[in-house]
């Protein structure tokens, strides 16, 4: 971890309360810290104020500036206390803090906005304000803080606190996040500097203890899995092949309680698998076949399974990629890391549910033996495929991996893959593409991409896109044309799951950024660990 996350309880402290609004902040003020958190919503503001005629000051705002012997109100008079949603103001100690027992060295406030309008007590309004609030604590001598959860509820929903506080454990992830940091060797010149402000404590009541508590357990181990991807993701691929995902899935066997199993090419080709050993036919690099598994649901219990595309590098094979930003191949095993993240993530929150992680990896690279265009393969299905294009290759690893799940009769099969450059045409870097026919399916993923903002768009499957596909001289092309390419991709996959129910999602626009900001992004380990939490 590059940040640590805790919890601590304090019993009666409910500031929503005004019979215990000043023994609630009492208590919070006497804790040793760097900075304690709280929200304020704009009629708290409305309270520090005071009503014109009657002049009277009452709500937080207002016997908090008792205790900090006048600093809120002197800040709203100099204009730092806002009133729009995000706004922060950081107040630091002084001498006469002390008389009142106030140990904070600093107390930040954030302003909530108008929570009696609806567009300000969204999840994604909430992540304007945790992402302000995480930002000032970001960068500064501030080493530890106190945020106390209950301020912050922006909804009466029964999650809300649950939901806000998993989002902020993963925005603290992300921010905290230095790949120089987790991988030094990686950085042979100007080192990364790790985050200053390293310890986030959320601090809750009685009301909210137990929903608090698994929430920080869940999101730390959320932000493990992310860090894990996004590692895998910016490793260099002479570093990060097939070989060492696979040895990195086996670390985490002791690690996350997980049953890991790596497949060599012998037992892939027992297998019959022939559509995934023609792209790794041209790589010196043997490709590995990863199984990993959680049990915690009961024996016998339908597992959901997750499949992740890992091609280590990505040159396109004989039909060659274009040389510019060719280094980016390195990241279209994203799939995969996301699969590996999330595995490790459900282990280490021992989620109580059956899940099974498999990653067909293998390098895509032009060779004397690499598979040309116009090449026809017979997948594990028995279903042959004439390869027009060779850069059409994660369908043809995941085919054959989609068609190995059947073997776990499993509740439902996810496929995650960054396939292809017409999703990122088609929905940019805002949302996953979505794929599948299963309306109850489509709505869980679409859910936990909403609670999660790590959001997917539903893109169709229509049976007339299939036409696309049809080949002379085998059942079926590898390709369709320019036309809806992410969606007759889709179409492709979709040939081999008709056994159970199953999602696909292209990430290819989401999975990593470009430009001065370059890196893996993590995604979608938030949506498939939130999607993971819902399932019953």
């Amino acid at each position: 971890m590059t940040i640590q996350f805790s919890t601590k309880i304090f019993p009666q402290a409910d500031l929503h309360n005004l019979k215990t609004l000043k023994s609630g902040l009492k208590t919070l003020l006497a804790q040793a810290t760097d900075c304690l958190v709280l929200a304020y919503s704009k009629t708290d503001l409305d309270g520090i104020a005071g009503a014109k005629a009657a002049k009277t000051k009452s709500g937080l705002l207002a016997e908090l500036d008792q205790f900090l012997s006048g600093a809120v109100s002197h800040a709203h008079v100099l204009g730092d206390l806002g009133s729009a949603q995000a706004s922060i103001c950081t107040l630091r100690a002084d001498k006469s803090w002390a008389t009142n027992a106030v140990k904070a060295k600093r107390v930040l406030l954030i302003c909530l906005g108008d929570l009696h309008q609806a567009s300000e007590t969204s999840l994604h309004a909430y992540s304007k304000v945790a992402r302000a609030g995480l930002k000032a604590l970001s960068g500064s001598s501030i080493e530890n803080a106190i945020w106390f959860a209950p301020s912050f509820k922006h909804s009466k929903s029964k999650n809300a606190i649950a939901q806000e506080v998993r989002l902020t454990i993963q925005y603290a992830g992300d921010q905290a996040y230095r790949f120089g940091v987790r991988q030094p060797a990686m950085k042979f010149k100007a080192k990364d500097k790790p985050d200053t402000f390293k310890h986030l404590i959320f601090a809750g009541n009685d009301a909210c203890a137990k929903d608090l508590k698994l929430a920080v357990d869940q999101g730390s181990a959320m932000v493990e899995g992310m860090n894990l991807a996004k590692d895998l993701g910016n490793l260099p691929p002479n570093i990060c092949t097939p070989t060492y995902l696979g040895k990195t899935a086996l670390g985490l066997a002791k690690k996350a309680g997980l049953k890991v199993e790596v497949l060599g090419l012998k037992q892939i080709q027992a297998l019959g698998m022939g559509s995934f050993l023609s792209v790794a036919q041209g790589s010196e690099t043997p490709p590995q076949f990863i199984v990993m598994r959680h049990q915690g649901g009961k024996t016998g219990e339908a597992p959901i399974v997750l499949v992740g595309k890992g091609i280590t590098f990505d040159t396109g094979g004989i039909s060659l990629k274009p040389g510019e930003a060719m280094d980016e191949m390195k990241y279209d095993m994203c799939g995969a890391a996301s699969v590996i993240g999330t595995m490790y993530s459900t282990g280490l929150m021992k989620l109580k549910k059956n899940v099974i992680g498999v990653i067909p990896t293998c390098e895509n690279m032009p060779s004397g033996k690499a598979t040309r265009p116009g090449d026809i393969v017979k997948s594990m299905s028995g279903q042959t495929i004439e390869i027009l294009n060779t850069d059409a290759e994660g369908r043809l690893i995941l085919c054959d991996a989609l068609t190995y799940v059947e073997r776990f009769k499993p509740k439902a099969v996810i496929d995650i893959a960054t396939l292809t450059g017409a999703c990122v045409i088609a929905l940019g870097h805002v949302h996953s593409g979505l794929f599948s026919d299963d309306e109850e399916l489509v709505q869980g993923i679409t859910k936990a991409g909403q609670d999660s903002l790590d959001t997917v768009w539903r893109l169709p499957l229509d049976a007339a896109y299939h036409e696309q596909l049809k080949s002379n001289f085998a059942d079926v092309a590898n390709i369709g044309g320019r036309p809806a390419g992410s969606v007759t991709a889709a179409c492709f996959l979709s040939r081999f799951t008709e056994k159970y129910k199953w999602a696909h999602l292209d990430i290819a626009g989401t999975a990593w950024k470009s430009g001065a900001a370059k890196g893996s992004t993590g995604r979608p380990v938030p949506l498939l660990v939130n999607f993971l939490l819902e399932q019953k």
